[in-house]
């Protein structure tokens, strides 16, 4: 096809023809088929005429082949990708690809773990788990459900307890006695530690058969309650009983020396005295109980401990409560219950006994 081209149109013509037919210069965008189409489309007056031309020159031939396998060869070099563009193609299109399903993973892993906005709390904890009541608020319901016993505070004196306890748990919650209300105290601290000091062992031993999860120490008090008035004067008098220090170590006749490793060696948050036995002559008193409680408090390595007295009704409770735990820390009273906040001097020293 291409040698009758040549045999029948000169090669002026050729460029000529093209020229007019493709562009001048030619369309890198025409492909070998259209070259094709052209030749075939050829008018028979260019072909009458160019049968008139001799003798055939075969040098214009060639040159005719030679420039359409070139223009072939530009065409083909112009629309093939090269092998680099083919390697950055297929990448890109594999980065695409892998951003697409890591996308499309994403979305299933997020609606899977949030299908809505008020789930976000059970990712964090297992429905299973969070769900469930905690194992001390179930004894205490369970117990007090099936108990005709009463807590010794009211209503309105626990409550005050309760908000310090509701701020602060979990923590550390010492309390002197060992009754009725300790099983709600433990529940009401959920996941921190309640000790409880008792002076009757035979008592403990009835509480701890019926609720073995409790942990008490039994006490032993050396006072009785007519010796208040000559303890408050000692404890006024004596600059022993101001100096803070650790109860196993004070010089002070009011400081509890044989109180357990357990509880000295811990800086307590809430304490709180209901105990020893106050109400009766023979009784140990609440005496030496209030003055460590503070002294506990005062000698914590530091930040602020909270005090609770109850039964402030009674003289002793009343006087070595202002007394020891002072005035100028009372942060408030509900009927029997009297709240002290007390800092600690350790962390400030030089700081007197009351301010």
């Amino acid at each position: 096809l291409l040698t009758s081209l040549f045999l029948n149109i000169s090669s002026t013509n050729l460029y000529s023809a093209l020229a007019k037919k493709l562009g001048n210069p030619p369309n890198p965008l025409f492909s070998i088929f259209q070259v094709i189409s052209f030749i075939l489309d050829s008018s028979p007056k260019e072909k009458m005429r160019s049968k008139s031309q001799s003798p055939i020159n075969v040098k214009l031939i060639l040159i005719g082949i030679f420039l359409v396998f070139l223009l072939f060869w530009v065409l083909r070099s112009t629309y093939s990708p090269s092998p680099e563009q083919q390697t950055q193609s297929l990448d890109h299109s594999s980065v695409v690809s892998k951003s697409s399903s890591e996308d499309q993973e994403t979305d299933e892993d997020h609606q899977s773990s949030s299908p809505s906005s008020s789930s976000s709390s059970a990712v964090a904890c297992p429905s299973n788990t969070c769900n469930k009541i905690s194992p001390s608020l179930a004894n205490a319901l369970v117990h007090y459900a099936t108990s005709n016993v009463t807590p010794q505070q009211t209503l309105r004196e626990i409550s005050v307890s309760l908000r310090v306890l509701e701020k602060k748990s979990p923590c550390n919650f010492l309390v002197f006695g060992l009754g009725h209300d300790s099983l709600m105290w433990t529940a009401l601290n959920h996941g921190g530690r309640t000790v409880f000091l008792e002076e009757d062992k035979s008592w403990i031993e009835q509480i701890q058969s019926q609720l073995p999860n409790l942990e008490s120490y039994h006490v032993i008090y050396d006072t009785r309650i007519t010796q208040a008035d000559e303890l408050m004067e000692i404890g006024m008098s004596n600059e022993d009983c101001k100096k803070v220090t650790d109860p196993r170590f004070s010089k002070c006749q009011l400081a509890l020396k044989g109180l357990p490793q357990q509880v000295l060696e811990i800086d307590w948050d809430l304490i709180i005295v209901d105990a020893p036995t106050g109400w009766h002559d023979g009784a140990p008193g609440r005496m030496s109980a209030i003055y460590t409680a503070g002294l506990i408090a005062r000698n914590k390595l530091d930040g602020e401990t909270d005090v609770f007295v109850h039964d402030v009704d009674r003289i002793v409770e009343d006087q070595f409560s202002k007394a020891f735990l002072c005035e100028s820390y009372l942060v408030e009273q509900e009927g029997r219950i009297r709240h002290f906040n007390i800092p600690s001097h350790r962390s400030r020293l030089g700081r007197p006994f009351c301010p």
